[in-house]
């Protein structure tokens, strides 16, 4: 068999066609030659890129264009908000997926990176990690468990379509067009979960108890009541009164036989078949190669060579320190208790909670506008999309954490900082500044909107997000609201050390479930011993990161990564430092891995070093 004609780059589709059609068919002789053609297409394809420069560039341009080809629901927030549709979850879709990731790893790792400038050196940093972790989620089999305690597949596709913006007619058929396709990527999804029962990849039972309900949060009696309507129920006028009615005709007829249809089945599913299949432990490590997979989330969310032990260890280290801070403030109010008695007290007392839910989106709102105000003071450069305070869905708050940052859906869409307003009474007012300030500015709104307006950045750096950078920037803007003249009592400053506590928290905690054999009820004891949580966001909090394994540690290594780097900063120039130049050197790169920023702050620390004079 003849595979000459095959270009590598141009005819993807058909070559993951047949990948699929021989691995299924277990023709290994035949795979190999397969593989064998493509590695000699790469070779051939190499041979007209002559520098290593161009290899990057190549190499760049050809994997962004298929992280948006293959993921239209990705697209709107890598800056294409004019592509609509929904992801092909199919094994052949699947297989393309795979057999690119295998690719762009080994054109990645061909490239000499000594033969790179500057800038490219860090562009190849990043792609590289980028790949490195798409490849992962195949090798580790994630596409079987697209599932965490708080979000999931079926939820994500409707946030993905109930934002779509309706502006013409031509929208508004890409609108039914997707519409029409639900049902076949619930059931893709569904068929994935099976296949993952059976190779023992699920999530544990244990944190997805009432998981359900954010299921059938998405059925709904009438047609016109569903959240998938809503973009079509006020249309422009630049669609006739004909049109608009056989639009909007033809979406309710979709949601009522096509979609509540397709939100039923799941919910059957998972009830009946997913939820009693699940397995009984909670770590990671459980499940196949789970050990390698955990290790390998270390290193992705904290971009560093940690172990495993040592980032339990620092999370140790973290925990007795800040503890002891917390403890010289209620020294301060002269409480009299315990340490558990007085987060008891913090739990309980009404003074320290909102009434309605108007009432701490209020204060939030109020908190942000304060923020706003300090902004010139510590940046020279600001965002010029703006962001709004809105609930948490009511149809995933009850197990959603505390608060979020959701970023634009399109370019005329604000980021939204998203404050849960579900049982009032587990989320107490103390540590909303911090809140405020890490979900939205100077934290996660600021750094995102800077970097996606950022013109010098290629597309592949501006619309992605290393969490890292990310985390660790929000809880270094918790910090930075000391000297933006937040927390000013001790009870919010006592907040502040709980936000802080819960992060370092994370690390222990963290560790413990995936790789030390941590019970659920354990890790929530350990969080409640040491932080004034409420116990329902302690709860969610770990069920979070049970289903979420390592995103947890990126908060803690990348805060203390940035205020290292301050420090340094700040020692090396003296009464040369400014912290609204350090700010900007710090996000005008984008999100990038924490040893690459090192790189770019020492360069700056030789670029502002004071010359000395002639004599």
């Amino acid at each position: 068999m003849s595979f000459s004609h095959l270009n590598v780059w141009a005819v993807a589709r058909p070559f993951a066609v047949l990948w699929a059609v021989l691995s299924l068919s277990g023709c290994g002789d035949v795979l190999t030659d397969v593989k064998k053609e493509l590695v000699s297409q790469q070779q051939s394809n190499e041979k007209q890129l002559t520098t290593d420069e161009e290899k990057l560039a190549h190499l760049i341009s050809r994997y962004w264009s298929f992280r948006l080809e293959i993921s239209p629901m990705s697209a709107s927030y890598m800056g294409r908000p004019d592509i609509l549709d929904v992801d092909d979850m199919s094994p052949l879709a699947v297989s393309e997926r795979q057999v690119y990731s295998e690719m762009f790893t080994n054109r990645a790792l061909e490239i000499n990176r000594e033969n790179l400038s500057d800038e490219s050196k860090l562009n190849l940093d990043i792609v590289r990690y980028q790949i490195e972790n798409y490849a992962s989620y195949f090798k580790y089999q994630q596409h079987l468990m697209p599932l965490t305690s708080e979000y999931g597949f079926h939820s994500q596709l409707i946030s993905y379509l109930s934002r779509q913006v309706i502006s013409d007619q031509a929208k508004a058929e890409q609108y039914l067009a997707a519409l029409s396709k639900v049902r076949l990527y619930m059931a893709q999804q569904t068929d994935w979960l099976k296949i993952g029962i059976n190779r023992g990849v699920t999530q544990p039972q244990e944190v997805m108890q009432g998981f359900e309900a954010s299921i059938e949060a998405y059925i709904t009696q009438l047609p016109q009541d569903h959240v998938l309507y809503q973009p079509l129920a006020q249309l422009p006028d630049s669609i006739n009164a004909e049109q608009q009615q056989h639009i909007q005709s033809k979406a309710k007829a979709l949601i009522k036989y096509e979609i509540n249809p397709a939100y039923e089945q799941f919910y059957d599913f998972f009830v009946n078949t997913y939820l009693p299949s699940a397995r009984q432990t909670i770590g990671v490590s459980e499940i196949p190669r789970g050990s390698e997979f955990y290790q390998d989330r270390v290193h992705y969310f904290t971009t560093q060579p940690m172990t495993v032990e040592e980032v339990h260890q620092l999370g140790l280290s973290e925990v007795a320190r800040i503890r002891a801070e917390m403890q010289q403030i209620i020294d301060q109010l002269e409480f009299e208790g315990s340490f558990a008695d007085f987060l008891l007290y913090l739990r309980t007392d009404p003074q320290f909670y909102a009434t309605t839910p108007e009432q701490l989106l209020n204060v939030a709102s109020r908190i942000a506008k304060r923020a706003d105000a300090q902004l010139p003071k510590f940046f020279k450069t600001l965002p010029r999309r703006p962001y709004g305070v809105e609930p948490v869905p009511e149809a995933i708050a009850p197990k959603y954490t505390t608060g979020r940052y959701v970023p634009p859906h399109n370019e005329t869409d604000a980021g939204y900082y998203w404050v849960n307003t579900y049982a009032l009474d587990k989320r107490p007012l103390y540590v909303l500044q911090s809140l405020t300030l890490h979900e939205a500015v100077p934290g996660h709104h600021l750094q995102g909107a800077l970097s996606s307006e950022q013109k010098n950045l290629p597309d592949f750096r501006s619309h992605s997000y290393i969490s890292a950078f990310g985390e660790g920037w929000g809880l270094y803007s918790e910090y930075l609201g000391l000297e933006m003249g937040f927390y000013r009592g001790p009870y919010d400053n006592f907040g502040r050390l709980t936000y802080e506590m819960w992060r370092a928290l994370r690390l222990v905690v963290d560790t413990g479930i995936h790789a030390k054999g941590w019970t659920r009820q354990q890790a929530i004891d350990y969080m409640a011993e040491n932080s004034a949580l409420s116990m329902h966001n302690i709860q969610t909090e770990v069920d979070r990161y049970i289903t979420w394994p390592g995103q947890a540690l990126s908060y803690k290594v990348g805060e203390l990564t940035i205020k290292r780097l301050r420090a340094k900063a700040e020692r090396e120039l003296g009464e040369h430092f400014d912290i609204r130049e350090f700010h900007d050197e710090v996000l005008r790169h984008g999100s990038i891995p924490l040893n690459a920023l090192e790189t770019q702050i020492d360069a700056f620390i030789q670029h502002h070093m004071p010359r000395p004079k002639n004599t």
